[in-house]
């Protein structure tokens, strides 16, 4: 769908940091990751072997086997029209402020500011999320392995040295990063093989094919099959995110315009077939459906390792889970760094000026900032599970949006935009459209109540999805800062010739 070797012959692609300087930035972080792992981060990130396991218990309720198997499929296939859309956008405006850039470029201050509050808050709340989960993980090993008993105070510390770990990790520099996430991603291949390999081959029972791809589950409360389905399509809407970490790390990255778009079309690509055998994996090794919901470890995989493989495989199973989960925050901790890095660069954030400092091509302040944000998110976990899952309902309620915004504006000025080597050509438009119809829907869908509790209410405080909350929450706060520190935001606006003073003046 590329129309990259055409781009080549018509135009000769500028340097990275010529072109990065034509975009009004002077580089000052290295450039050190080649196009493998620029794919490696977004395929880090996106973590099959995280997303898809700490929701397995969820997909199980909400429609079971069925919807997540076939929901998988769908969702796949709609998610690579939003990657195509934003790998021609990002290909054009490489920069590490990615999908804010992108829209300000395209759209306005406003449009960009608004924008990068979304996706940061949202990746902040991704780290928080990995790393928690990671937690998690790590507690229901060591239940297995030493009879620890995973309160969420010792869920709380786990969590805050897993942090620790990776602002560790991500203050020596790009290219240790680039390093770990190259071994993430034969990691996560290798482990997606031996954990299905060893639920195919072990166990001497497996569910049918008819139950794996035809077995409906509604555990939820609501009476509506259909109302069902569409809310068990989560799962792997909520395992596809952070494929932009692809165009966050662009100023790090050789051919950057090039690389960081095949970077994020790889990721989905490569994610959607791994997940899928995952989930088919699981599922079909499934020994006790009803005792796999309701296991005592807290994590239905676990209990599926167990039923299938014995104590000692599942431990062993569970490291692979848990070392891959760790791959995921670090490259998400890399991800959030470079936005905060690049949002305050541009002025927007509080304290901009210490965010923006760079020491030996590294952001490390901006690192240290990341990691103390998402233990301040995570923090309430320590009181109520469900103020927690509102706080890490930023992650997808802010960044999914913040996917569309830049692809929208490329389709309502797109006699303006001006492509990138790797582009669309006349498909543009079409997967464009496609994507932003595709993202309004899932916004709306992280919204709506998930579960019903018995009794005939319809939501009770314990059941209330409060992502809507959140999103309402992250505008305010943008809304408020705007008025407050607006007009010290200016992004250069050398790629784009917004001579006209209605893309200044627009208001979102």
């Amino acid at each position: 769908m590329s129309r990259l070797s055409h781009s080549r012959r018509a135009v000769a692609r500028k340097t990275d940091d010529a072109y990065l300087r034509e975009l009004g930035y002077e580089p000052v972080l290295t450039r050190r990751m080649g196009p493998f792992g620029n794919f490696a981060i977004s395929f880090s990130v996106i973590s099959v072997l995280s997303g898809c396991m700490t929701l397995y218990g969820f997909g199980l309720n909400t429609g079971g086997p069925s919807v997540m198997l076939w929901g998988w499929i769908v969702v796949g296939a709609m998610v690579m029209f939003i990657g195509w859309g934003l790998a021609e956008v990002t290909s054009a405006y490489p920069t590490s402020g990615a999908l804010y850039y992108q829209a300000e470029q395209l759209g306005g201050r406003k449009w960009g500011w608004y924008t990068g509050w979304l996706n940061l808050l949202g990746l902040l709340g991704a780290i928080a999320g990995i790393d928690y989960g990671a937690a998690l993980f790590t507690g229901a090993f060591l239940n297995l392995q030493w009879g620890f008993e995973p309160t969420p105070g010792k869920i709380m510390v786990i969590f805050l040295c897993i942090l620790a770990l990776h602002a560790t990790l991500n203050l020596f520099g790009v290219r240790l990063v680039s390093i770990l996430n190259s071994v993430s991603v034969w990691w996560h291949l290798g482990g997606v093989t031996v954990i299905v390999g060893a639920l195919a081959i072990v166990p001497s029972h497996h569910q049918p094919a008819d139950f794996v791809f035809g077995e409906f589950v509604n555990n939820t409360g609501w009476s509506s099959p259909l109302y069902v389905a569409v809310l068990g399509l989560l799962l792997a809407q909520y395992t596809f995110c952070g494929y932009d970490a692809s165009a966050h790390l662009s100023e790090e990255t050789t051919d950057a315009q090039v690389s960081a778009s095949r970077g994020i079309i790889h990721a989905i690509g490569w994610s959607w077939l791994a997940g899928f055998v995952l989930l088919a994996g699981l599922t079909f090794a499934i020994q006790d459906y009803a005792g796999t919901v309701g296991t005592e470890t807290g994590v239905p995989p676990a209990q599926i390792f167990i039923d299938a493989l014995g104590v000692g495989g599942a431990k062993a199973l569970l490291l692979v889970v848990i070392v891959a989960q760790l791959f995921c925050g670090n490259a998400e901790t890399a991800a959030a760094s470079r936005m905060v890095f690049a949002f305050s660069r541009d002025g927007a954030l509080p304290g901009s000026h210490l965010w923006r400092q760079t020491s030996n091509g590294t952001p490390r302040k901006a690192v240290l900032l990341s990691v103390a944000c998402a233990a301040v998110l995570a923090l309430p976990s320590l009181y109520s599970p469900v103020a927690y899952a509102a706080i890490t309902s930023i992650n997808v309620i802010g960044i999914t949006p913040a996917y569309a915004i830049p692809i929208f504006l490329r389709v309502k000025n797109r006699h303006r935009f001006r492509p990138g080597p790797w582009n669309l050509g006349s498909w543009g438009v079409t997967v464009g459209t496609i994507a932003v119809v595709w993202v309004a829907f899932v916004t709306v869908l992280f919204c709506l109540p998930q579960t019903r509790p018995d009794g005939g209410a319809l939501v009770t405080v314990e059941t209330f999805n409060y992502a809507p909350v959140a999103l309402l929450v992250v505008l305010a706060l943008a809304w408020g800062w705007w008025r407050k520190q607006g007009s010290s935001y200016e992004v250069p606006a050398k790629a784009f010739d917004r001579s006209a003073s209605r893309y200044e003046d627009e208001v979102v």
